[in-house]
C-alpha cells in the first residue's frame, strides 16, 4: 500500500469509530452523505467571497482557519460516502487522470483552461 492509502484508510477507520460512537450511521445513506458533501463544498467558497484571487496573502488568520476547517469537511464526507459506496478513493483518482490525460492531451491544451468539448480539431 502506498503512504497515500495507509493515511487515507487511517482517516476512514478514525471516522468510522467517529460515527460509530454517535450512532450516525443510520443517517449517513449515499444521498445524504452526497448532499451534506455538496453543503460543505459550497461553505468552503464563503471565506473567499469579494477577494480577487484568494490567494495566501489575502487571507487574514481567521478566514485561513476557516478554509482549513471547511477542506476537512468536504474531505470528510467524501471519505464516509466512499466508504459507504466502496469506492477506493486513490484509485478512482488514478483513474480518472488516466481518462483526463487523453481528454486533454499536454500538446494541445498547456496554458489553457477550456473544456475539452471546446476544442476545435
Amino acid at each position: 500500500m502506498s503512504e497515500q492509502t495507509d493515511s487515507l484508510n487511517l482517516l476512514r477507520d478514525a471516522l468510522r469509530v467517529f460515527v460509530a460512537e454517535r450512532d450516525w450511521a443510520q443517517f449517513h445513506n449515499p444521498k445524504n452523505l452526497a448532499s451534506a458533501l455538496s453543503v460543505e463544498a459550497a461553505e468552503l467558497l464563503e471565506p473567499f467571497q469579494w477577494l480577487s484571487t484568494g490567494h495566501l496573502d489575502q487571507l487574514s488568520a481567521e478566514k485561513y482557519t476557516a478554509i482549513r476547517h471547511e477542506m476537512a469537511d468536504v474531505l470528510t464526507y467524501l471519505v464516509l460516502l466512499a466508504d459507504n459506496l466502496k469506492v477506493d478513493l486513490i484509485a478512482a483518482t488514478q483513474e480518472k487522470m488516466a481518462l483526463n490525460a487523453i481528454k486533454y492531451p499536454v500538446e494541445q491544451v498547456r496554458g489553457d483552461a477550456r473544456k475539452y468539448t471546446d476544442y476545435q480539431d
